[in-house]
C-alpha cells in the first residue's frame, strides 16, 4: 500500500485559518503561527461578545424604560412592580420600543401600573 503524506490536508488546514485571517495587520494575516494566534483569540472575543451583546441591550431597554417612566412620575422598580401586580407581561424589548415610539401608549402602561401599587 502506498505511503500517504499529509500535504493536502495541512494545506487545506493552513489555507482555512489563513482565510480566517484575512484582513489582520501585518504578519496575523501572512504568517501561519501568528494568524492561528490571532484567529484563536479573536474566536474567543466572538464567543464573549454575543454574551456581552445581550446584557448590553437589556442595560439599554432599562435606562430608556426608566427614562420614560420618570416623566411619568414613577421610578423604574415601582413601574416594573406595578406591571406584575396589574398583570401586564411585556418583556423590556417591547416596553423599550413602546417608550420610545409611543409615548401616549407607555403612559397609559403606567397608569395602570401605578393603579395596581
Amino acid at each position: 500500500m502506498a505511503r500517504v503524506k499529509g500535504a493536502l490536508s495541512t494545506r487545506k488546514r493552513r489555507n482555512r485559518v489563513l482565510k480566517a485571517a484575512k484582513g489582520y495587520w501585518g504578519s496575523k494575516s501572512r504568517h501561519f503561527k501568528m494568524a492561528k494566534q490571532a484567529v484563536m483569540k479573536s474566536g474567543n472575543y466572538a464567543f464573549i461578545g454575543r454574551k456581552q451583546k445581550k446584557r448590553d441591550f437589556r442595560s439599554l431597554w432599562i435606562t430608556r424604560i426608566s427614562a420614560q417612566a420618570k416623566v411619568n412620575g414613577i421610578n423604574y422598580s415601582q413601574f416594573m412592580h406595578g406591571l406584575k401586580l396589574a398583570g401586564i407581561d411585556l418583556n423590556r424589548k417591547m416596553l423599550a420600543e413602546i417608550a420610545v415610539s409611543d409615548k401616549e401608549a407607555f403612559a397609559a402602561i403606567v397608569e395602570k401600573a401605578k393603579a395596581a401599587l
